[in-house]
């Protein structure tokens, strides 16, 4: 069974990577544990069927009368169809920025104890279905102003669930900042004087390309192709110093196919052809 990446499949521009997404998912047969990588943290708005999550040690289940937050990660979902013909569930993704950023905002959760929180039943209520109700509004507003008025609303949600689940829901929400960091870093930083392609040291990361993409502009401010483009010209440029290798035989080393556009992008970083250095 092939693995879905959530929500990149659903983005059609996949040039943006959006801190905050709205979709309408919607099927006519039943789904049984497919195996999704969710990139981002996620609300579950499930309007008709029935919807079972299995995480590595726990499983939920829920109906139209509940809602899930998911923590991003790998989990096997089965979606089931009720005594309507189509299964429908409204999805609100949400980044590990925007969330950090409210968490900072609203002063939560630096004196909580962290735990591994994969998701959080919500007993729908008035509100919550006013809520929903609110998004497809959204959907119908300019595009300029969409992304700053989903900002409103997640604010909105999050402030309520938490004034009516008080400290068990802040416990969660800090439990959904996730420390990759390390882990990323060490993989990321391990492969700078490779020739590994950006696809390849994504999934050693053991993401989706373009969740790797977002994951790294977080962590490093930069795209991923400008930066290591930039540390393995600097590193190329300390191996040629050294007088014991000439370009012809490093190029490949640091990811280029041939010698021309190797010295082309060396020249354009330091002003010089790399077969000057040491001369």
């Amino acid at each position: 069974m092939s693995i879905e990446n959530i929500p990149e499949i659903y983005i059609q521009n996949q040039d943006k990577n959006p801190d905050l997404f709205v979709y309408d998912f919607k099927m006519t047969s039943d789904v049984v544990k497919s195996k999704v990588n969710l990139g981002m943290n996620m609300f579950s708005f499930l309007q008709v069927g029935t919807k079972q999550v299995h995480f590595a040690e726990a499983s939920v289940i829920v109906n139209k009368d509940q809602s899930l937050v998911l923590k991003k990660g790998n989990w096997l979902w089965t979606e089931l169809l009720d005594t309507e013909t189509i299964y429908y569930c409204k999805l609100l993704f949400f980044s590990q920025k925007v969330l950090e950023d409210f968490l900072k905002k609203h002063n939560i959760g630096k004196h909580l104890n962290k735990t591994e929180i994969p998701y959080f039943t919500i007993q729908n209520d008035a509100y919550i279905t006013s809520y929903i109700n609110s998004l497809n509004t959204i959907d119908k507003a300019k595009s300029k102003f969409t992304d700053r008025l989903l900002l409103v609303k997640l604010e909105e949600l999050l402030l309520y669930l938490i004034s009516k689940y008080g400290i068990a829901f802040e416990i969660y929400l800090q439990s959904l900042i996730t420390k990759e960091t390390s882990t990323f870093k060490k993989i990321v930083e391990s492969k700078i004087h490779s020739n590994l392609k950006l696809e390849e040291i994504a999934f050693l990361c053991n993401m989706s390309l373009s969740t790797f993409k977002r994951h790294f502009l977080n962590e490093y401010n930069e795209s991923p192709g400008k930066w290591l483009k930039n540390k393995r010209l600097l590193k190329a440029k300390e191996t040629l110093k050294t007088g014991n290798l000439k370009p012809s035989e490093i190029f490949s080393d640091f990811g280029y196919n041939n010698l021309s556009n190797f010295s082309i992008a060396f020249k354009k970083k330091f002003g010089v052809n790399p077969s000057e250095i040491n001369l």
